[in-house]
C-alpha cells in the first residue's frame, strides 16, 4: 500500500514537472524544488549507479509522470497561454507560492547563516532580469529544419532547465525556434526529432545534476538558498507584465485558490510519503 502511495505521489510530481517543462515562464527545475524533491532528484540523477535499485524506485514514477505531463499536457498548455494567458500565470504563481514555506524549510534544514543570503540575492536578481525577455510577446515559429546537433541542443536546454529553477526551457527555445519543432515531435512521436533531444536532454541532465549534486555535498546552506533564489525569481518572472488593476481581482482570488491548494497538498503529500 505505501509502494503504491509512493509511485502516485512520484507521478504526480513527475507529471508537475513536465507540465513546467512545456510551460513558458515556468521552470522544471523549479517545480522540483517547490515540490520538495530536487535534493533528491538531482542525487538520483547524479549518481544513479549507487544503490540503483532504491533509485530507480525513485526515478521511475518520476519519468512516467514527466512524459505523460509532455505528452498529454503540450497542446493543452500551448492553447491556455494563447487563450488564458493571465489565469494560467496567477494559478502557477499560486501553485508554487504556496510551497514556499516548505522551501524555506528544507533550504535551513542544516542551519541558517547570513552569508547564505548572498547566493539567494544573486539568483533571484538573475532570475528577474530573464522576466523582460519572458513576458514579451513570444512568436512560437519555427526557422527552417533543425539539424542534428540543433535538435540535441533544443533536448539540452530541457535537461538545463530540469535541472536548474528558474531557467524557463521553453522561453529558450521559442526564441531559438526549437519550441514548436519539439511539439510537433513530440505529438507525432517522430523518432528523428526525439532521439537526438532525447540524447542532448539527458547529457545535460546527468552533467549538470552532478554539478547541483556535488554543490549540494560541499556546501548545502548556500546551493540551497541559490536555489531558492532561482524559485523566487521565477515567481516573479511568471507575473503578468502590466500595472495592477480592477481586472486582476478575479485573478487575485483565483491565486489565493491555488495557493491554498498548493499548501495544503504540501503538507499532505509529506505525510503520506
Amino acid at each position: 500500500m505505501r509502494c503504491m502511495k509512493n509511485f502516485f505521489f512520484g507521478f504526480m510530481r513527475g507529471l508537475a514537472i513536465g507540465i513546467g517543462a512545456i510551460t513558458p515562464g515556468v521552470s522544471g527545475g523549479a517545480l522540483a524544488a517547490v515540490l520538495g524533491i530536487y535534493e533528491s532528484l538531482t542525487d538520483a540523477i547524479a549518481h544513479i549507479t549507487e544503490d540503483f535499485p532504491k533509485k530507480l524506485q525513485f526515478l521511475l514514477p518520476l519519468g512516467i509522470g514527466g512524459v505523460v505531463g509532455v505528452l498529454a499536457f503540450s497542446r493543452i498548455i500551448e492553447y491556455l497561454f494563447e487563450n488564458y494567458n493571465t489565469e494560467v500565470r496567477f494559478l502557477f504563481i499560486g501553485l508554487m507560492s504556496g510551497a514556499l514555506p516548505s522551501v524555506f524549510k528544507q533550504a535551513n534544514k542544516k542551519g541558517f547563516r547570513v552569508v547564505n543570503l548572498i547566493p539567494f540575492i544573486i539568483a533571484a536578481g538573475t532570475a528577474v532580469l530573464l522576466t523582460v525577455p519572458a513576458n514579451a510577446q513570444l512568436e512560437m515559429i519555427p526557422s527552417g529544419e533543425p539539424t542534428l546537433f540543433q535538435l540535441a541542443l533544443y533536448g539540452a536546454i530541457i535537461g538545463v532547465g530540469t535541472i536548474i529553477p528558474g531557467i524557463s526551457a521553453s522561453v529558450v527555445l521559442i526564441y531559438l525556434g526549437g519550441y514548436q519543432v519539439l511539439l510537433a515531435g513530440l505529438t507525432g512521436m517522430d523518432p528523428s526529432i526525439l532521439i537526438p533531444a532525447g540524447a542532448g536532454y539527458a547529457a545535460a541532465a546527468v552533467l549538470f545534476a552532478k554539478l547541483i549534486s556535488h554543490l549540494f555535498r560541499r556546501a548545502y546552506g548556500l546551493t540551497y538558498y541559490a536555489v531558492l533564489g532561482f524559485v523566487l525569481g521565477s515567481i516573479l518572472l511568471i507575473f503578468p507584465g502590466e500595472a495592477l488593476s480592477a481586472k486582476y481581482i478575479p485573478y487575485l482570488f483565483l491565486l489565493a485558490f491555488s495557493f491554498y491548494i498548493s499548501y495544503w497538498l504540501g503538507k499532505f503529500s509529506k505525510d503520506a510519503a
